[in-house]
């Protein structure tokens, strides 16, 4: 089944922007914490980003801070991921997990995170 549904990737030239999104319609999404992870070629998944359930409070690696914000719309059932001022070191394929809780961000993985749900993800290229 799937549980996720990650789209918005692509290319794009460095110092661009790019916005992700991650729907579901098996559960609703603001009763689970959601994370974003990046995975590149050959290197272990790095969390980028959570937002918490309930309150909707956002975190953000050190990578990525300053430059990626995530949100929720209860709405459509949809988290984003604005991702500005895109570097080539930010291609890989993000993936979206749902849990109770928010993993440790960065990129040593949470060896306490396992999450309930993930997507398949959507890869994300930037280049010139």
């Amino acid at each position: 089944q799937v549980h996720f549904v990650e789209s918005g990737g692509g290319l794009v030239q460095p110092g661009g922007s790019l916005r992700l999104s991650c729907e579901s319609s098996v559960f609703t999404l603001n009763s689970y914490a959601i994370a974003w992870f990046r995975q590149a070629p050959g290197k272990e998944p790095e969390g980028v980003s959570c937002i918490t359930r309930g309150d909707g409070f956002g975190t953000y690696s050190d990578s990525v801070k300053g430059r990626f914000t995530i949100s929720r719309d209860t709405a459509k059932n949809t988290v984003y991921l604005q991702m500005n001022s895109l570097k080539p070191e930010d291609t890989a394929i993000y993936y979206c997990a749902a849990d109770p809780g928010c993993p440790t961000l960065g990129s040593i993985p949470d060896p306490g995170y396992e999450p309930l749900y993930r997507g398949q993800g959507t890869q994300v290229t930037v280049a010139t």
